[in-house]
């Protein structure tokens, strides 16, 4: 989604709500860095630092954005604190635009692949199940046939809640018993979706980090065996990362992004937490597309990610 597309009125006011607890927290604070301040001078921008600390975009990111900023301040010679929201929108957008952040695919929008096969990797507890089904419900609003995989076989509670969302979207979830190879769930998954003409695949895996080795074995196997029925498969590897958890989601992507080649982010409840700079941070640090955020509780609260709406809708 580039810069000019409409976004709806609908997605906007969701992502108003979803950030308003991040947006109140980061104006606060830089209204405090501010005070007293007309022009952006070395104080002003230190306070700035701390801001964007404390709103978990992260130390690296963060020094990043500041040499962006005193770069702009220094070629303009004179920039009141009044321009301080937009030189930060503008900076901002343009450091997740390098990192190639916006993906451009919206739910009904063409797939490049039939099926077009996501592979889902997250820890227990982050909202991953929760993401696959909101997954399934918008691409089923979109006019897509999805089918799910219930790959997590080592919990209960994630099958039975995959087959919940199955039977609320009227998708076709593919399961066997507890305990079974995940390998053998997905592939049975895709053989029955490519053999039904399924245009996604969504796949469930489990959420264990406490053995990466065994973690990352798994994940290769479930690649291996999907690639007998498409040898493209998977074509997206779709990390969910929990927003309200700050600095400890970087640290789950810098576990899973050494497991498996992950090439997408799922960020969820942002609506909940004053964090959501960890967006930001994390796109910048791991170089991996945030291609969705979670905004409530909703299934229809599960957006395509817009960078450009993001970082005006926090520097409104």
């Amino acid at each position: 989604m580039g810069i000019f597309n409409f976004f709806s009125k609908e997605k906007k006011e969701t992502l108003d709500q979803g950030l308003s607890k991040t947006r109140e927290s980061v104006f606060s604070k830089i209204t405090r860095a501010v005070a007293g301040k007309s022009k952006v001078d070395d104080e002003v921008l230190d306070n700035l630092e701390e801001v964007l600390i404390t709103s978990d975009v992260g130390v690296e990111t963060t020094l990043r954005i500041i040499q962006r900023i005193e770069k702009r301040v220094a070629s303009d010679k004179y920039v009141t604190t009044n321009e301080l929201n937009t030189i930060l929108k503008e900076e901002i957008a343009g450091l997740l635009a390098e990192n190639n952040t916006d993906t451009g695919v919206d739910f009904g929008d063409p797939l490049p692949a039939s099926p077009y096969v996501i592979m889902v990797v997250g820890v227990n507890g982050v909202g991953k199940t929760t993401t696959i089904g909101k997954l399934a419900y918008q691409f089923t609003k979109a006019g897509k046939k999805v089918y799910l995989g219930a790959a997590d076989t080592f919990r209960a509670a994630a099958v039975d809640q995959l087959i919940i969302w199955g039977e609320r979207t009227g998708v076709p979830v593919i399961r066997q018993k507890m305990g079974a190879d995940p390998a053998s769930v997905a592939f049975d998954t895709l053989s029955s979706a490519k053999a039904n003409g399924a245009d996604v695949v969504i796949i469930d895996t489990a959420g264990r980090l406490h053995n990466k080795i065994n973690l990352m074995n798994e994940l290769t196997k479930i690649k291996n065996v999907m690639q007998k029925v498409m040898p493209d498969a998977p074509h997206e590897v779709l990390l969910v990362l929990d927003g309200s958890t700050g600095q400890n989601a970087f640290e789950q992507a810098k576990q899973f992004t050494k497991a498996t080649d992950v090439n997408a982010l799922a960020i969820t409840k942002l609506d909940g937490t004053a964090k959501g700079g960890v967006v930001i941070g994390i796109s910048d640090q791991f170089k991996i597309p945030v291609k969705y955020i979670g905004l409530g509780e909703g299934m229809e609260h599960l957006q395509v990610f817009d960078k450009n709406e993001f970082v005006n809708t926090l520097f409104e």
